[in-house]
């Protein structure tokens, strides 16, 4: 492949921009930070430089530049990068020919948009006028229909089966996905709102009732090996750039919330398809946004969702805040019912999630029971310690004191006392994963070898040394770095890594060694000290040699001259 091309492309790009468009990232100094998203990362261990063109993960260690990133984090392979950076900064790559994927579900995925096509012609036909009309009635206009791929099945009860089964699909398949039943259709005369995975290929559907048939209203694909709910978020791959734009991603229960909120306006939103959180689906937002704001229903069921799933993303230290809405609203009737302004109103003034806990500890609360009352304000001093912001434990505190007539000194006693407890629990020390100390000598060669990756005029001077390092990925790395600066004249980290693919062991040493806090530039009197360890090392080696030798030796000739050896390394003769 051309090198030229590639390094064209590579340095037209900005790693910022591309991994900002995927994951959050916040600027500290001259690096940008944000959470890793090759392991559950709750702190943002990731690294970013602008300068260098890489990032690395202080944490797992995932370290390389913006092709190792997006072959990584898209799962798509070094072509396919290549040909979608390339089209992005306007590069020419029809010399990069991309060979499709298959994979042991492309038949599955092919079914579904077969049944997608089939049932959004059903709705453009005369058909699907009633159904039209329906939607239109629900204020869902043609622009939405397209926009959602909103389609229609019809009252028949075989005809998308014996459709698909003409086109040599087998019943076994179609049973499999959950788009028939033996030899009937699943969806008769249904709506149909299809459901996405995080790329965004349709992986099942949804299918709603539209007449007055006292039926289940809607009626969802079972969860197949292509579709978990669990491991999705409706909407994932229309709203990841608008929760970039928005810097926040609402969360929604249904895909009719998310749908709604987008007729007027609002895309930043994804939709659980459900009530219950899953550790899937925050590791889905945390690639969305660190600011969530959960927008559930407000019947007592989604109450109870918001305070659970609140929970579980403050502990992962995301930023949560919610909207009340009234009971019995969801999102959909809600905007229905009262209007865009209404809503965008209710989402700016989102509480946070601490206050919208309190407000509905207080609602079960009898204030004629002392007993009541006591654990009432126990209970917000408890939720009120974990804030981190002084000032509103203070206006908490102050808001109690003068609603119940209690001294200030009472409850701040109380606050620090929990406080304390809290700073202990923090105080646990979590045994780590035991890693290997490394030596001086070994330290001082890894340090060389970085010193060569971000210094141009030391590849000549570790080339003068003819260092001996001591193993062969070490060897490697070392010849590499000079034969890469021979040939472009320069060394180029990000351009480096390109020039590794497909050597593992050396991008796993090279991972290895940028993950490592070590320096970047030096002067000649402090890469000697480098060097001088480094001989040490190269001696002690051969002392070790002469001596596992002597032993071995049954000449005192040969025994003298072997320790005259000796003598004189030591010596550093």
């Amino acid at each position: 492949m051309n090198n030229d091309l590639i390094n064209q492309i590579r340095s037209k790009v900005d790693i910022v921009d591309i991994i900002g468009e995927r994951i959050p990232l916040v600027s500290k100094g001259k690096n940008f930070f944000g959470v890793c998203p090759f392991h559950d990362d709750t702190n943002p261990s990731m690294s970013v430089s602008r300068e260098k063109q890489i990032y690395t993960c202080f944490s797992c260690h995932a370290t390389g530049n913006v092709f190792n990133f997006l072959m990584d984090y898209e799962h798509m392979d070094f072509k396919e990068v290549l040909k979608y950076l390339g089209d992005r900064v306007g590069i020419d790559t029809g010399s990069v020919h991309v060979s499709k994927k298959n994979t042991k579900f492309d038949k599955f995925y092919d079914v579904y948009n077969f049944a997608l096509k089939y049932y959004q012609n059903n709705l453009n036909s005369n058909i699907g006028i009633n159904a039209k009309n329906y939607l239109l009635k629900r204020k869902i206009d043609e622009k939405i229909i397209k926009e959602f791929e909103i389609g229609l099945s019809l009252e028949t009860r075989d005809d998308l089966t014996k459709l698909l089964t003409s086109k040599n699909y087998d019943l076994v398949t179609l049973n499999r996905i959950g788009l028939s039943s033996d030899d009937h259709d699943i969806y008769n005369d249904r709506i149909m709102f299809p459901l996405y995975d995080v790329s965004g290929k349709v992986v099942g559907f949804s299918g709603r009732r539209y007449d007055d048939i006292k039926d289940n209203k809607y009626v969802n694909t079972k969860e197949t090996d292509i579709f978990k709910k669990g491991e999705m978020l409706y909407h994932f791959h229309i709203a990841k750039d608008e929760c970039r734009v928005k810097k926040s991603v609402i969360v929604m229960e249904g895909f009719m919330d998310v749908i709604r909120a987008s007729t007027i306006g609002i895309k930043n939103t994804v939709a659980l398809m459900g009530t219950a959180m899953t550790h899937d689906q925050i590791n889905l937002l945390k690639r969305l946004s660190k600011n969530i704001i959960l927008c559930l229903d407000g019947d007592e069921a989604g109450v109870k969702a918001a305070l659970a799933n609140g929970e579980l993303l403050l502990n992962e230290g995301i930023e949560v805040k919610v909207v009340a809405l009234p009971n019995p609203d969801d999102p959909d009737s809600y905007i229905l019912n009262n209007g865009k302004d209404r809503f965008v109103g209710l989402i700016e003034n989102a509480l946070n999630f601490s206050d919208f806990k309190i407000q509905k500890l207080k609602e079960k609360v009898n204030f004629s029971s002392d007993e009541e009352k006591a654990d009432y304000i126990n209970k917000v001093i408890e939720e009120t310690s974990k804030l981190d912001d002084e000032i509103r434990r203070e206006v908490v505190l102050k808001r109690l004191a003068k609603e119940f007539d209690i001294g200030y000194n009472t409850l701040e006693m109380r606050m620090n006392r929990l406080l304390k407890n809290k700073e202990k629990k923090e105080v646990i020390i979590i045994p780590k994963k035991k890693v290997p100390k490394k030596d001086k000598y070994e330290k001082a060669f890894e340090q060389i070898i970085y010193f060569m990756l971000n210094n141009d005029w030391i590849i000549t001077q570790v080339e003068k040394e003819k260092l001996i390092f001591p193993t062969e990925v070490m060897r490697s790395m070392c010849n590499e770095i000079i034969y890469y600066y021979k040939n472009n004249g320069n060394i180029n980290i990000a351009d480096f890594y390109t020039y590794l693919n497909g050597k593992e062991s050396l991008i796993a040493f090279l991972n290895s060694i940028l993950a490592e806090k070590y320096m970047e530039t030096t002067d000649k009197e402090e890469l000697f000290r480098y060097f001088k360890v480094v001989r040490e090392y190269s001696t002690n080696e051969e002392i070790k040699r002469l001596t596992n030798l002597m032993k071995k030796e049954v000449d005192p000739i040969e025994q003298a001259k072997i320790v005259e050896k000796i003598r004189k390394l030591r010596l550093g003769e």
